[in-house]
């Protein structure tokens, strides 16, 4: 396949709405995407992944506790940034609609919570650009970022999808799949043209793509990490210090 190279993603959207629930007491007084590993918080790991893949605009949705995840957005100058307090939660599709003013060609979405190292093999792959360089704008409307279950060592890996023979993503309702979805993606507006203006689920969007085989997908070569409860906190946390110190 010849990636269509006219139209190449140049922004991002970041879920940074959710309650983060699952992960307290860490979240008590902190929303998630503000917890920290090896003491930088998972957002702005995100935010320094994407300005070196030269993404400089981004679109975040807040909810629970918004001025913090204000503040650290104002301390990234190097964004130009769009924010939006959500009063009721709009869930992950109706979160990415309500700001589709900003978007007029395919998009990155991120989640806030998300953490990822880029591949050394293939040789210092960067995350980003491999999924800008395999998105192709004519014969796809998502694709997603998997991760080989496999490979989850420091936090659990749930099977969300298998591939088919012809490489194409395959929902596992069982969850037995080889992969997991690691909430990276590029999708493109047109997605958005019949969902609801209200809350509802991204993934009826993706299972949509995926009946009209629009959906295509990216096996990740890095590490990603699935951050749900204190322990794989904990785990993760306790993993990047134990890097930096055999790095010094």
């Amino acid at each position: 396949m010849s990636p269509n190279t006219a139209k190449t993603p140049n922004k991002a959207f970041i879920l940074a709405a959710g309650l983060g629930s699952r992960l307290r007491p860490y979240t008590n007084n902190t929303p998630k995407p503000l917890v920290t590993v090896n003491n930088k918080t998972l957002l702005d790991r995100t935010l320094d992944h994407l300005h070196v893949a030269g993404i400089n605009e981004i679109a975040l949705n807040t909810h629970y506790l918004p001025d913090q995840i204000n503040a650290c957005i104002s301390a990234r100058p190097e964004f130009k940034s769009h924010t939006t307090f959500e009063e009721n939660l709009l869930d992950t599709g109706g979160g990415i609609k309500n700001m589709l003013q900003h978007f007029d060609d395919a998009f990155y979405v991120l989640s806030g919570d998300g953490l990822w190292d880029n591949a050394q093999n293939p040789a210092q792959q960067n995350t980003l650009n491999a999924m800008r360089d395999t998105w192709d704008d004519e014969t796809m409307d998502i694709l997603i970022l998997l991760q080989p279950v496999a490979s989850m060592t420091l936090t659990h890996g749930v099977g969300d999808y298998t591939l088919s023979e012809n490489g194409l993503p395959i929902r596992s309702l069982d969850k037995s799949g080889e992969y997991m979805f690691t909430s990276m993606r590029i999708n493109h507006p047109r997605i958005f043209d019949d969902a609801p203006d209200d809350a509802f689920s991204y993934l009826t969007l993706m299972d949509k793509a995926e009946a009209e085989g629009r959906l295509h997908a990216i096996i990740h070569h890095g590490e990603w990490h699935h951050i749900s409860t204190p322990k794989d906190l904990e785990a993760v946390d306790a993993a990047y210090k134990q890097i930096d110190l055999s790095e010094t």
